[in-house]
């Protein structure tokens, strides 16, 4: 379980780090326009999304292998699935929006962000979970 608890507290890092700090920052960055801040934030969020993948079979080999409770494996598919609904459907949403920015379409916000965003709070939540039951277990 300290396997899965450290695999699961790094996961967590990670999401805090790109999507509460580096996601909205770089917008404000001198220089940042609206195209050049969706290329990076596409590629990182791209990057952090395969990292996520590996941690989550990462976790679960290591919950599946080793000591485990009922409430880490709930934890654990609570995470999996808000990554795969992520994964599945709002990032196509969020990749289409984008892609009509880059080539110059202006229109109303996209609410598949929005939806990204929650995603995310629970994500962060089900972690923090997930990891306090791996150190419990």
């Amino acid at each position: 379980m300290a396997v899965a608890a450290a695999i699961t507290f790094t996961w967590l890092g990670l999401v805090l780090g790109i999507s509460f700090l580096e996601a909205p920052l770089k917008f404000r960055a001198p220089g940042v326009t609206l195209p050049l801040g969706l290329g990076i934030g596409r590629l990182v969020f791209a990057a952090l999304n395969r990292v996520e993948v590996v941690l989550a079979v990462a976790v679960w080999a290591a919950l599946l292998l080793g000591a485990r409770t009922t409430a880490a494996l709930v934890a654990a598919g609570a995470v999996s699935v808000v990554l795969l609904v992520q994964l599945a459907a709002v990032r196509p949403a969020l990749t289409r929006r984008s892609d009509r920015v880059l080539a110059g379409e202006e229109g109303p916000r996209s609410h598949a962000h929005l939806v990204y965003i929650g995603l995310e709070v629970v994500k962060v939540a089900a972690l923090i979970t997930l990891g306090t039951f791996a150190l419990g277990g």
